[in-house]
């Protein structure tokens, strides 16, 4: 997920700061700590040794960069996992880089060839592609999009929640083999755009293709412009290629279409009733997609149409819970094991697990092969990615989060870490591990070089401090190996942003203000 900000009270004080400082970004700064720091734990537990994980790496799909450098999921099949080891906890620094006066969570990043970071950044004034040096966290370039019409609902409506509920824009991009950043902007037109360093050495980026797709996308959109359209919206969540090149995208109200880059054409179809707020996944097999009704996989025909090649419908319960985006599975598909995808529902007690086979031809009344309930009753959701590897599936419990004022003053959610396997005969799943780790709302990686989890830990403060932690822990056993504090403050406060683990073994996490980088220090 992707920034989903402040509540109501606030609003005066956003539209103060974007005016004052909505145009480009002011020296590099760190990002401000509240009053609180000094009277915490900053680092508990001890370095951990690199535990390589046996098992196959991810299929690397032709068209994205390599597994680990190209979106917010790791690879193709989403399994969240980085071939390279990440910090291992010794001695480990802390740095940080302040986007913008107020926002600037930089969410999504990828890395370049040369292992420079390619980010997207949501400021109040607007989305911003960035280029970022990955040591310093310098600012080298960026490309601003145009601003979402949510925000400008929000500020001009006072409410706040439009922005928490939208995840479109350019969050879900994703970085090609040829380190070009491809998204969809909130004009319902989907970009590619290069990078490159000038002769004076300074660094700038380029839109290559810009392809517009408001010919088959509702694009009467709210603006400053345009205060009270008299037509439809619907903003494009994500983009992703499938095995062939194409570049798939789908909408929030549920369209699913396609792009061919050599010709253009674009084609699409509507997936009635149904909402798409997740990114999805792709395999040489299909795309695989989930609405806030079913699962999904598809197929282009000859002509670029997308075509359903199954559908799986799942329990979406009664109502939205706090920590959900809608009433509806808030994974993105994970590809993974023999042939399987999984995604959790949203049933009204316990959130499930789900593990299908994802072939073709597979009978109904063999597609499921496990519903495995997790965390307590009355209190599970999840509106992040899983994690998959070999045949393990990791999920974190969400229940409780809406927003950085959540949390404030102390506050923490009710928590929970679950590792389960699929059988190696595929008879059915078993929990492995259970962990109380309290991980409010990021996407948790893996780092399968080191054998370590990572995750953005909370836990309830007495004092009311809001501590925030980078956590490493064991795959194979789900204990917490250490902890380090990287800030205090709903600006530290990750609001659904990624851990993304870098080629260097550094851990980023995008933050509400801005992105923070962990790395040992010998």
């Amino acid at each position: 997920m992707f920034p989903r900000a402040l509540n109501c009270a606030v609003l005066p004080v956003v539209a103060a700061f974007t005016v004052l400082y909505g145009g480009p970004g002011a020296p590099a700064e760190e990002i401000p700590k509240t009053p609180g720091h000094r009277l915490i734990s900053h680092y508990e537990g001890g370095p951990a040794q690199a535990a390589p994980l046996p098992g196959e790496a991810p299929v690397q799909h032709p068209f994205l960069a390599p597994n680990g450098r190209s979106g917010m999921h790791s690879d193709a099949g989403g399994s969240a996992t980085s071939p390279w080891p990440g910090p291992l906890g010794r001695n480990p620094r802390v740095t940080s880089e302040r986007i913008a006066a107020l926002g600037g969570e930089c969410a999504t990043a990828t890395f370049d060839s040369a292992g420079r970071l390619v980010t997207v950044c949501g400021t109040f004034s607007g989305f911003k592609v960035k280029l970022l040096e990955p040591r310093t966290l310098a600012t080298l370039a960026e490309y601003r999009l145009p601003q979402r019409s949510s925000t400008v609902e929000a500020i001009t409506s006072l409410d706040l929640s439009k922005i928490f509920k939208d995840t479109s824009g350019g969050a879900y991009f994703y970085l090609d083999d040829q380190d070009r950043a491809v998204l969809a902007d909130s004009r319902q037109h989907v970009l590619r755009l290069s990078h490159a360093q000038r002769p004076d050495g300074s660094w700038q980026f380029t839109v290559d293709d810009d392809w517009d797709l408001t010919g088959q996308v509702p694009h009467d959109c709210v603006s400053w412009t345009n205060l009270r359209p008299s037509g439809a919206c619907d903003p494009v969540t994500s983009v992703m290629p499938d095995w062939d090149g194409r570049i798939w995208w789908v909408t929030r109200q549920g369209r699913v279409g396609t792009v061919d880059p050599a010709t253009s054409r674009i084609r699409s179809v509507r997936l009635a009733g149904e909402e798409i707020q997740n990114s999805f996944s792709v395999a040489a097999d299909g795309v695989s997609i989930v609405s806030d009704h079913a699962l999904y996989s598809f197929r282009a025909a000859a002509d670029g149409t997308p075509e359903v090649q199954w559908r799986q419908t799942y329990d979406r319960g009664s109502a939205a819970k706090p920590g959900s985006v809608n009433q509806g599975s808030g994974t993105t598909p994970d590809l993974f094991g023999d042939g399987y995808v999984a995604i959790t529902d949203n049933a009204d007690d316990r959130m499930n697990v789900l593990v299908f086979r994802r072939g073709a031809d597979v009978p109904a009344g063999r597609r499921q092969v496990c519903k495995v309930p997790v965390f307590g009753s009355g209190a599970s959701t999840t509106d992040n990615s899983l994690i998959t590897w070999g045949n393990s599936i990791v999920v974190e419990n969400n229940y409780g989060y809406e927003n950085p004022t959540t949390l404030l003053l102390g506050k923490s959610v009710v928590g929970g870490v679950t590792r389960i396997d699929v059988r190696a005969d595929g008879s059915g799943c078993d929990t492995v591990w259970q962990s109380a780790i309290r991980s409010p709302s990021t996407v948790p990686k893996l780092s399968t070089a080191g054998g370590l989890l990572y995750f953005y830990e909370k836990e309830p403060n007495a004092w009311g401090i809001d501590a925030w932690y980078l956590s490493a822990v064991d795959f194979r056993t789900g204990e917490r190996r250490w902890r380090q504090l990287t800030g205090t403050g709903p600006l530290y406060d990750n609001n659904w942003a990624p851990i993304t683990l870098g080629p260097d073994g550094t851990a980023y996490v995008g933050v509400f203000n801005g992105i923070v980088a962990v790395r040992d220090g010998g």
